[in-house]
C-alpha cells in the first residue's frame, strides 16, 4: 500500500479507455476449446495478455523502466501478470516473452505462473523483470479498471468483464459482447496520442484472434481487421482516481 501511494503521488498518470467488440475472440475461443479438457483449454486471459504484449512491442514508451530520472526502454516485452493471493495481497510476476508464444503455450504458462504465485514458489527473475503490468478483472464483475502503475514500470493495461451492450455496426444497431480495455501510462514517457494508438492496435489484435495466435512481436494486425467493430472510441482522463485495484485474472 505504501508503494502504491508513493507511485500515485510521484508518477504523473494519464488514463485511457476503449470499448471493443470481443465477439470474434469469444466465438474463436469457443470453437478452439470444443472437445478440449478444461486443463488444456485456451484462456481468454492469455489471449488478452498476448494482445497487450504485441501492442506494447509496437508502440515505444510503454514497456520498460523509469530509473535514475530517465526512461530506459526494455529490449523485449515481459508483461507482469497481476495475481491476487489466496491469503490477501497482490503480486505481478513477469511472464517472459508472452508475445512470442502461441495461445496454447501461453495459456499453460499462465496457469503455471498463477499456481506458483499462490504457492509462493516464483523465481527471482519473475519478480524483478516485468516491463509493464497487465491486470484482468473480468471474472470479478467490474466493467473496467484504471490501475496504479507499478514503479519502475511506466504503464498498466487493464481489462474488465465482457458484457452485452448496444453496438453500432454498418448494418445498424445490435447487441454485441463488449470488453473495455484501459491504459494507465506515465506522462513523463508517453502521452494520450501514443496511448490511444496502443489501444487501437490492441483492439485490432483482439478482433483477429486467429492472426493473434500465430503473431510475433513486430508484426502489425492484418490490414482492415476489426473495422466493423471499432466504433466505441477512446476516452482520456488525466489524474482520475482509479476505479479498481489491479488484481488477478
Amino acid at each position: 500500500a505504501t508503494a502504491m501511494a508513493r507511485a500515485k503521488r510521484e508518477i504523473p498518470h494519464l488514463y485511457l479507455a476503449e470499448d471493443l467488440c470481443f465477439e470474434a475472440a469469444a466465438h474463436w475461443l469457443e470453437a478452439r476449446n470444443a472437445g478440449r479438457p478444461p486443463s488444456q483449454r485456451l484462456l481468454a486471459a492469455a489471449l488478452r495478455l498476448k494482445a497487450a504484449a504485441l501492442a506494447a512491442a509496437a508502440h515505444p514508451g510503454f514497456s520498460g523502466h523509469w530509473t535514475d530520472g530517465a526512461w530506459h526502454p526494455a529490449p523485449a516485452v515481459h508483461p507482469g501478470v497481476a495475481i491476487a493471493l489466496r491469503g490477501g495481497g497482490l503480486v505481478a510476476p513477469a511472464l517472459h516473452d508472452a508475445g512470442q508464444r502461441d495461445l496454447a503455450t501461453l495459456s499453460q504458462a499462465l496457469r503455471d505462473l498463477i499456481r506458483r504465485a499462490r504457492a509462493g514458489t516464483l523465481r527471482a527473475a519473475e519478480l524483478s523483470q516485468a516491463t509493464l503490468t497487465v491486470t484482468d478483472l473480468g471474472e470479478t464483475g467490474v466493467q473496467q479498471v484504471l490501475g496504479i502503475i507499478h514503479p519502475p514500470q511506466v504503464a498498466l493495461v487493464g481489462y474488465g468483464r465482457v458484457t452485452d451492450r448496444p453496438w453500432a455496426t454498418p448494418d445498424g444497431l445490435r447487441t454485441c459482447q463488449v470488453l473495455t480495455a484501459t491504459l494507465s501510462a506515465d506522462h513523463r514517457v508517453s502521452d494520450g496520442h501514443r496511448g490511444a494508438a496502443l489501444l487501437r492496435t490492441l483492439a485490432r489484435w483482439l478482433q483477429q484472434p486467429e492472426a493473434l495466435d500465430a503473431a510475433q512481436p513486430g508484426q502489425a494486425p492484418p490490414a482492415g481487421g476489426g473495422t466493423s467493430c471499432t466504433t466505441g472510441g477512446i476516452a482520456e482522463n488525466l489524474q482520475t482516481p482509479a476505479r479498481g485495484e489491479a488484481v488477478t485474472p
